[in-house]
């Protein structure tokens, strides 16, 4: 998921230190890396760009099926960026080849 702004100077350095580590040894491996920013998740996974977390929780469970919600929250979040890149057109049914 793309990075947001962060009121606390300190949280938004070290996510972006992490951030950019996970970015390199994912590129130093030649695989491609995708971004979506959090209203692009939220629009692919509930319809609503403004959704809250607790709509994504419920929409991803209802969307995989669960019989509980995946918690915690951070879990349906990255459930829901899954399910945004799993839309992207290279992984429709009338692109896929095979």
């Amino acid at each position: 998921e793309n990075i947001f702004v962060s009121r606390n100077s300190t949280s938004a350095l070290r996510l972006g230190h992490a951030r950019a580590a996970a970015i390199v040894a994912i590129l130093d491996r030649n695989i491609k890396v995708a971004e979506y920013t959090p209203r692009e998740v939220k629009k692919a996974v509930t319809g609503n760009g403004a959704a809250v977390k607790q709509q994504v929780q419920f929409m991803v469970q209802k969307l995989l099926g669960l019989s509980e919600p995946p918690t915690p929250l951070d879990a349906s979040d990255a459930l829901g960026v899954a399910i945004t890149h799993s839309q992207q057109p290279q992984f429709t049914t009338a692109n896929r080849s095979g």
